[in-house]
């Protein structure tokens, strides 16, 4: 419990800091608050025996006059707080939605395998609006209605000491009580939200796959399967929401209780002549003020128990260290690359190793064609030179520098990559050719789409680079979107190119066009091809063939074309696309 608190209080103050000045000035606003909530009772009773006793009618109006005037500030200075705290709130809740998207970003491979993209979404957005309470209000409220508590106990001691003790274990009894009760809440509020999550990711992979579910008549099973999460989220939000209105309904009969408490010790004092009318009225009205400060804790609590729940997977996720680590003790040149592999190894999670003992070398400007059947390991062994995975034995090393010793900014920065498959983003073609970067300019992109010879396809759009693209590349053919990811590479002029599949979606125009830009982007680069078919390897100067992770021929690609007996001049004869496909 003391580790939760540390926990809670350490993730409050981290993100509270930077809005220290907001948070003094609600501290301020709370305190002001306490004051008129405490003195507004007293004016009343001060107006009751001064009318009771026959006082001076222009002293009665300034009692009125000084009660309405309070009232209103009170309610001034609540408007006030609640703006500010809604404010520091949004500041303070958007600050760990951006660490935990950037810290998601930094993760690496086998993370987001785990996890798919609906339940980040739903940590990083559903779980910090969770929040949103916690950050602005909850501390300077707890603090602000014990304050209050604890002032109206005071008052009631200096009336009389039995109605204070009366009263001041009423008070200890009610806060046992809701402690009880938080503690015992957490876990059902974390199970609400795990199932909220998965609902999330499921709706999230099931949209996306909305065409292949239509198409193999799987709506029934894909329903059914929503019906069962949604069932789980019903059965985890009513357990939790039995468990806060039990808290609810218990603090309402313990309030009831103090009440009758208060309103029999109230009479019988006034009946007695130990106090005037007014300090009765005034004891009534503090002992019925107890049941708001400590209703607010209450809610406060029950915001804690979804907070707590909240809290836990949100350092979860931010305790999450990816596999790969840097150490940045050395950086790669400009210009092309050398790349060399050594006896590497590699599997994924605890399948078989899917890569065994590849060793290559490539000499700086130089092209390799990597070739091998579907799962044969090419595009994990384009993986690991991106080093989004380390293998498991063996090293791997640009310009004869291990790539462990590589920062990953470095790494990514002097490589480019293009696939079969075009991540586009709802934005404009500028944004999605510079990936949102403004140090890119606009004669930059015009330079590289004049290469690509694009110019006339972007004059045809209606708003030019401010042109808006649709989500996943909606309005681009596929020919278009994969020339887009061209000229991306060519803007960021890496000294290793490495093209997955690269053409398989383009047509036989759209090749051609491209073919001609290959040429230029390959020129004082090292390039790295890896292909099915015979016509996108025919600029390599090395072939490295590759069956079920193992190296089966590496050598020089004309060597090996004049080779008889090796398997590529084989693959040429029979026709590479029906023998590797």
């Amino acid at each position: 419990m003391h580790r939760r608190f540390l926990r809670n209080w350490n993730l409050l103050v981290r993100y509270l800091r930077p809005q220290w000045l907001a948070v003094l000035v609600l501290t301020l606003l709370l305190f002001a608050n306490i004051v008129l909530q405490l003195f507004n009772p007293q004016v009343i009773s001060f107006f009751i025996d001064t009318a009771q006793t026959h006082g001076p009618l222009q002293v009665l109006f300034l009692a009125a006059r000084l009660f309405l005037f309070t009232a209103l500030l009170q309610r001034a200075v609540g408007l006030a707080f609640s703006y500010l705290a809604e404010s520091t709130s949004w500041k303070t809740t958007n600050a760990l939605r951006a660490d935990l998207t950037l810290h998601c970003l930094q993760l690496d491979l086998p993370f987001h395998k785990k996890h798919t993209p609906g339940e980040l979404i739903e940590r990083i957005d559903q779980d910090v609006t969770m929040l949103a309470n916690f950050f602005s209000q909850f501390a300077l409220q707890l603090a602000s209605n014990a304050l209050l508590i604890l002032g109206i106990l005071i008052f009631l001691f200096t009336v009389d000491q039995l109605l204070g003790i009366a009263l001041v274990g009423y008070t200890c009894l009610v806060f046992a009580v809701l402690a009880l009760f938080q503690k015992r809440s957490a876990p059902f509020w974390k199970a609400e939200r795990m199932a909220d999550a998965d609902h999330y990711a499921f709706l999230e992979e099931h949209v996306q796959g909305t065409e292949d579910i239509r198409s193999a008549g799987a709506e029934p099973y894909i329903t059914q399967r929503l019906v069962t999460l949604m069932h789980r989220m019903l059965e985890t939000h009513r357990r939790a929401r039995l468990v806060s209105n039990t808290t609810y309904v218990s603090s309402q009969f313990l309030f009831l209780m103090g009440y009758a408490l208060g309103l029999g010790l109230g009479a019988f004092l006034y009946v007695q002549g130990q106090i005037s009318l007014g300090t009765a009225y005034v004891i009534m009205y503090y002992i019925g003020m107890l049941s708001g400060p400590l209703e607010s804790i209450r809610t406060q609590f029950q915001d804690l128990q979804r907070s707590t729940a909240s809290i836990d997977r949100v350092e979860e996720l931010l305790h999450t260290q990816p596999q790969v680590l840097e150490t940045m003790s050395a950086s790669l040149p400009a210009g092309p690359l050398s790349v060399t592999m050594q006896h590497v190894s590699f599997r994924y999670e605890v399948q078989e190793p899917v890569l065994h003992d590849i060793s290559f070398s490539l000499a700086p400007g130089q092209v390799l064609g990597l070739l091998g059947r579907t799962g044969s390991g090419k595009s994990t062994l384009a993986r690991l030179l991106f080093r989004l995975y380390d293998p498991i034995s063996g090293s791997i090393q640009f310009a004869d520098t291990d790539l462990r010793t590589l920062a990953l900014d470095d790494i990514r920065s002097h490589i480019g990559m293009v696939t079969q498959d075009i991540q586009l983003f709802q934005a404009s073609i500028r944004d999605n050719l510079t990936f949102f970067s403004p140090q890119v300019s606009d004669e930059q992109i015009m330079q590289v789409l004049t290469t690509l010879k694009l110019r006339t396809w972007l004059a045809s759009l209606p708003n030019g680079l401010d042109t808006m693209i649709g989500a996943n590349g909606q309005g681009l053919s596929a020919g278009e979107s994969q020339l887009l990811a061209f000229a991306r590479v060519f803007l960021k002029d890496p000294g290793l190119v490495v093209l997955d599949e690269a053409s398989s979606r383009l047509d036989p125009a759209t090749e051609a066009l491209l073919e001609q830009a290959l040429d230029q982007l390959l020129a004082q680069r090292t390039g790295i091809i890896i292909a099915h078919r015979l016509q996108t390897v025919q600029r390599a100067n090395f072939i490295l063939l590759l069956d079920q992770g193992n190296i089966i021929e590496y050598g020089p690609r004309l060597s090996l074309m004049r080779n008889p007996a090796s398997h590529f001049s084989r693959l040429l004869q029979s026709g590479l696309e029906e023998v590797l496909a």
